[in-house]
């Protein structure tokens, strides 16, 4: 998916959690933000942009090692406005837990006490303009200003050296809230209201505080740990920003799935905070979002429509309840809709209120899993087609590359892209130029290199090459058993950074139709023609 932003990039490998704003998005330079979203975000995923001014430090390709830039020097001025000091004196650091534009989350420990955090270290090369710096230090101010509460990530403290900055938080190692709920089965209208509970609480506690979160979505909800009763806590604050009274705000920020409408026309409020809440809570009860589409301009036409589907299945055994609060936090008009505090006072969400424990269609859970599924494998077998194209193939392409390359630096920005399909007469909206740059950047860097160019611009007849396909199952297929095996999509996956057992569990399933579970050549040949359906029950 793309983003409303024009500059921001939402990372595939994300900082589990902790400030890696996978999908968040924003008109300026933002040093964090992005997002599926997986398939989910108001982007094309272009979502972390790079500033024009200067391109991302980049290895390129083999093909062209001619193009590298040389490494910048590290920065000997504070971006903090306090003396440099080594984080390593306080904390251990450990195994990476996640990796983005801009640096990578590691696990840590605290020297004195043996206690373990996330440590989230930001590449200050990467902070080039002060808008970067600035989105840092605010995004540092307001977890400061938050932190204590239950339901919001401890913010532990900011170190910064000569080249990075580096964020001391609490660790959850829970996992994501849909990751556990899909996990557990079990699932009743009363636990959704509990999870719709603490997430409004959130809401609630940051405008209490004077804080807009601006970017609420699943993947943004941790838990505590893997205990049974863990706390659920809200992270990434790197697109929040401060309410300021009276004044209306028009940045595009926000997520695909999750943007409110006022958000579309530049013109909001705290309000959107809870738009994005209650399309959190539909998914808690229906396993997919209330505005649906194939393309991200679909999905942005949908919101602005605003047709809520409550006829579809599992809606005609929910209770009245429940769709009540969804239709008032879901209502068009901001200065309508029902506020935080009337949320947590309303008779189905209230502790010990009106929600029932009768179990939730088990094919809810069916649906919110493919929802959040992202199908990495299409994205890598297209990598290595690209990769193994004949210069025949690819004739026209490569200089197309070279010459939206304006910079040289062996990769294409968001800007190099829009600007230079408008060169060539492109008639892509800015929509489609981000959904394109999404679909292109596989690694998530929030830029384009030669290879990822060439995968996502070949024409699809090119695809659809029995030769290429096969080359490809051939690519996974290590053995020749004439089958893509569990350990086998393990390695490949992992030599790319692109996912974990989990991911890796949820590909096999959606792929593997005769459910041996192993993928043939049949199944994977479905997989690469297919375009992104609507999950629904079976």
């Amino acid at each position: 998916m793309g983003c409303l932003g024009s500059k921001e990039k939402k990372s595939r490998q994300e900082f589990s959690g902790y400030g890696s704003n996978t999908g968040g998005v924003r008109t300026h330079q933002s040093y964090n933000t992005v997002a599926p979203p997986t398939t989910t975000q108001i982007q094309t995923s272009a979502s972390k942009p790079q500033p024009q001014s200067q391109p991302p430090i980049f290895i390129p390709p083999k093909p062209s090692a001619q193009n590298a830039r040389p490494v910048q020097k590290p920065e000997a001025t504070t971006i903090l406005g306090k003396p440099l000091d080594d984080v390593k004196k306080y904390y251990t650091l450990g195994k990476e837990l996640g990796r983005g534009q801009f640096g990578i989350t590691y696990l840590c420990t605290e020297n004195s006490t043996g206690r373990t955090y996330a440590c989230k270290s930001i590449l200050k090369r990467k902070l080039v303009s002060k808008a970067d710096r600035d989105d840092m230090k605010r995004e540092i101010q307001i977890m400061q200003h938050l932190s204590g509460q239950p339901n919001i990530v401890e913010f532990k403290g900011a170190y910064e050296d000569r080249y990075s900055v580096h964020l001391i938080m609490e660790l959850c190692a829970g996992g994501e809230l849909f990751d556990r709920i899909i996990a557990e089965g079990h699932y009743s209208e009363r636990a959704a209201a509990a999870i719709c509970r603490a997430i409004v609480n959130v809401v609630h506690i940051c405008h209490f505080m004077g804080v807009m979160h601006r970017d609420l979505k699943p993947e943004n909800f941790l838990l505590s740990s893997k205990d049974e009763g863990a706390t659920l806590k809200a992270t990434d604050f790197g697109l929040s920003v401060f309410i300021e009274e009276g004044k209306v705000y028009r940045d595009m920020v926000g997520s695909a799935y999750y943007v409110a409408p006022e958000v579309m026309r530049r013109s909001y409020g705290k309000e959107i905070d809870i738009w994005s809440a209650g399309i959190m809570l539909y998914i808690l009860l229906s396993g997919v979002p209330p505005f649906w589409a194939e393309t991200e301009k679909g999905i942005f036409d949908a919101i602005l429509e605003g047709k809520i589907d409550f006829e579809s299945q599992p809606w005609p055994s929910i209770s009245d309840g429940a769709k009540d609060l969804v239709r008032k936090m879901l209502t068009q008009d901001p200065k309508k809709r029902i506020t935080s505090a009337q949320v947590l006072e309303h008779p189905w969400i209230r502790e010990g209120g009106e929600a029932s424990d009768k179990p939730i269609d088990s094919a809810v859970l069916s649906r919110m899993k493919q929802f959040r599924a992202m199908n990495k494998l299409k994205k890598l077998a297209l990598k290595f087609i690209a990769e193994n194209l004949s210069e025949e193939e690819i004739k026209g392409l490569k200089a197309m590359f070279t010459n939206m390359d304006t910079d040289n630096s062996g990769t294409i920005t968001y800007e190099e892209l829009k600007t230079g399909l408008a060169r060539i007469g492109s008639r892509l909206s800015e929509a489609e130029v981000k959904q394109l740059m999404e679909a292109a950047d596989v690694d998530g860097n929030g830029a384009i290199d030669y290879i990822e160019f060439i995968s996502a611009t070949m024409h699809r007849h090119r695809l659809e090459k029995d030769e290429h396909l096969y080359k490809a199952f051939q690519y996974f297929d290590k053995d020749n058993s004439g089958y893509i095996t569990r350990d086998e999509l393990e390695i490949a996956m992992t030599q790319h950074g692109m996912g974990d057992a989990a991911t890796i569990r949820e590909i096999i399933s959606e792929v593997d139709t005769d459910n041996d579970g192993r993928i043939n050549y049949e199944e994977f040949c479905a997989m690469m023609r297919s375009g992104k359906q609507h999950p629904k029950i079976n």
